[in-house]
């Protein structure tokens, strides 16, 4: 049986060449925790990508997490200075 932490989600090449290189401090898991469990989620108007945050204690930040109009594919994440909850 397959462990489901083996699971790769999907992600853009974008996410998977530039945002997990650029900032190897964001795990992936908090990615996917965001997804599942956001305290807000927004749909960008221009585009219909989505916008999910939560809380990173590690980070004592909140990390925006960004998908494709799908919900589910991974295309940014970062520290969101700004986020207000």
């Amino acid at each position: 049986m397959a462990d489901k932490s083996d699971d790769t989600p999907p992600m853009t090449d974008y996410f998977r060449s530039d945002v997990m290189a650029k900032r190897p401090y964001i795990q992936l898991e908090w990615c996917l925790s965001a997804l599942r469990n956001p305290i807000r989620k927004e749909v960008q108007a221009e585009d219909g990508r989505v916008r999910y945050w939560i809380f990173v204690p590690e980070l004592d930040r909140h990390l925006r997490v960004v998908t494709l109009e799908d919900g589910l594919t991974l295309h940014n994440a970062f520290p969101d200075r700004r986020f207000k909850p």
